[in-house]
C-alpha cells in the first residue's frame, strides 16, 4: 500500500477496504484468466497435460488486464501512485502490479503442477 497515495491520504477504513477490494479483484482476475486459458488451450487432464500453454496464456491474460486496468484507473483518478512506485517508462504502469502478475501466478501454477 505505501506505493499508492491512499497510504498517506486515506483513513484506516479506506485503506482496509482498498486492500480487501483489490485482493478480491486480483483473485477474480486470476480465476477468470485461468478459466479462459483452460477453455481455449486446456485438456481434461490439466495440469498433467498442456500445462505450459495454459499457464502461459493465463499469465498473459492476467498481465494484459493488469496493464489495461492500471492505465484506465490512473487516467480516471481511481488511484494514484506515490513517489515510491517504480514505473515502466514506456507505459507509466507501476512495476509492482506487473511483477505481482508475473510472480504470484507463475508460482501458483507451478505449485498446482507439482501436486
Amino acid at each position: 500500500m505505501p506505493l499508492y497515495t491512499l497510504w498517506r491520504t486515506g483513513t484506516p477504513g479506506e485503506i482496509a477496504f482498498a486492500a480487501l477490494h483489490c485482493t478480491l479483484g486480483d483473485v477474480l482476475i486470476a480465476a477468470c484468466s485461468l478459466v479462459a486459458a483452460l477453455l481455449f488451450l486446456g485438456s481434461p487432464e490439466w495440469p498433467r497435460r498442456r500445462f505450459v500453454p495454459v499457464a502461459a496464456a493465463a499469465i498473459t491474460i492476467g498481465l494484459g488486464y493488469t496493464f489495461y486496468s492500471e492505465a484506465a484507473n490512473l487516467a480516471r483518478g481511481a488511484w494514484a501512485y506515490s513517489e515510491l512506485m517504480p514505473t515502466l517508462p514506456w507505459l507509466g504502469t507501476g512495476l509492482s502490479p506487473v511483477a505481482q502478475w508475473l510472480v504470484i501466478p507463475t508460482a501458483s501454477l507451478f505449485w498446482a503442477y507439482r501436486t
